[in-house]
């Protein structure tokens, strides 16, 4: 995977329009309609990329995290945002599947990911400019991986060991994590380039 993943690096094209695309589809689905066939307006090229559905809650005041997932192998847009609009919405194991009286609370947001690159440690990325993606081993020798985007980390107010031991457990490592634990980590980061939008704006076509 890795080797797949160090590729040339290719400039991001993120549109808002990626996001839109998004609502229709996840719009289609819960209304079981199927309005979305034309073929969307931005580029097919094939791209890494995460949709993520964030939620407005009152009581934070502020969208909190509703569904994300998405794909590090890098697949033509125009399907694969397809499938994992709806996939982050409706698969995110965190979470329930969103419903339709959820949607006008919502807020759409497709990374596509970029120039990734093998960092020397798990210390060798820069907060607020990287995601990564570590592989380690469970506490049974079991091999696994778990990424954090390049927003998780500052929107958390994270520094580098607390974002690498909360990926450690997102990734269901749950022994005592110690440096030698934290050495052990083969770390890739990469940026991305990303787009958000919110049900309002999606609705009113001002985007």
């Amino acid at each position: 995977l890795v080797s797949r993943l160090l590729e040339e690096p290719v400039m991001a094209v993120a549109q808002t329009a990626m996001a839109a695309f998004c609502f229709d589809v996840l719009w289609d689905e819960l209304n079981g309609t199927h309005k979305t066939t034309s073929t969307p307006p931005f580029t097919n090229d094939s791209y890494p990329l995460f949709v993520t559905w964030n939620i407005f809650d009152q009581g934070h005041n502020d969208y909190i995290l509703r569904g994300c997932i998405g794909t590090f192998t890098a697949q033509p847009l125009h399907s694969t945002l397809r499938s994992y609009a709806i996939t982050s919405a409706m698969k995110d194991r965190r979470f329930s599947p969103i419903r339709l009286t959820e949607v006008e609370r919502l807020q759409c947001g497709v990374s596509l990911l970029t120039h990734f690159e093998e960092g020397y440690g798990y210390l060798d990325w820069e907060v607020g400019k990287h995601g990564i993606w570590i592989e380690f081993c469970l506490e049974n020798g079991q091999s696994t991986t778990a990424t954090y985007l390049p927003e998780v980390a500052s929107e958390q107010g994270w520094e580098h060991i607390e974002a690498i031991d909360s990926l450690l457990r997102k990734g269901g490592y749950r022994a005592k994590i110690t440096d030698q634990v934290r050495q052990g980590i083969k770390l890739t980061r990469y940026q991305s380039e990303k787009v958000k939008l919110n049900y309002a704006d999606w609705k009113s076509g001002q985007y």
